[in-house]
């Protein structure tokens, strides 16, 4: 969970909101296990209008790489404080219908992690795999896929152009260019340095 963006005024309206949330109800049957269980919609109208009345809005971002689905879950406040969480899977099956599911459950079990619902696990059967998942295989980092970004790295001006350029790079890119970017960072701390000397 990364909490670097949380105010007190997020953090005292999100004490006040679980104060007032309950547990979702388990309105939804699993016929394979034969139970019930919280689904999505169930969860969203459990916490949405709690958080919402203490300025908590909900937003939701959801990614797939080609073997991984991931999803964003950030709880945003009226005054500015924000505070965000990433979740991810290998979907059972690499379809619509596998991509949907694995997303559909990592939407609803994010949410209620974040919202301290407690839930019980019975529709797991549709996100999970049948036998071993199969591994996935990470391409060789090729540090030439990323001419750009290698120039960009080495412009940098300032140590803060530096990480927001750095933040905005995807994991691969940061793999391929970590010597790169560690290279700007002795340069630009160096010449940072001989600045405040000088002054």
């Amino acid at each position: 969970m990364d909490m670097t963006n949380a105010n007190p005024q997020l953090m005292a309206a999100l004490a006040t909101a679980q104060a007032e949330i309950e547990n979702a109800t388990k309105g939804s049957v699993n016929p394979a296990f034969r139970s019930k269980y919280a689904d999505l919609a169930e969860v969203l109208n459990t916490v949405r209008p709690v958080l919402a009345r203490h300025g908590i809005a909900i937003m939701q971002s959801t990614g797939f790489d080609g073997s991984t689905v991931s999803v964003s879950t950030v709880f945003c406040h009226k005054d500015g404080g924000w505070v965000s969480s990433c979740s991810s899977c290998v979907p059972a099956k690499v379809d619509a219908q596998g991509i949907g599911a694995a997303t559909t459950y990592l939407r609803r079990y994010s949410l209620a992690a974040m919202a301290a619902v407690a839930q019980e696990d019975d529709d797991g059967n549709s996100a999970q795999h049948a036998g071993r998942p199969t591994p996935v295989t990470s391409r060789k980092a090729d540090p030439e896929r990323y001419v750009d970004a290698r120039q960009a790295l080495r412009d940098a001006g300032s140590l803060s152009e530096l990480g927001a350029i750095w933040r905005d790079l995807s994991a691969d890119a940061r793999k391929a260019l970590a010597e790169e970017k560690d290279s700007a960072k002795t340069r630009l701390s160096a010449s940072q340095a001989a600045q405040e000397v000088a002054e």
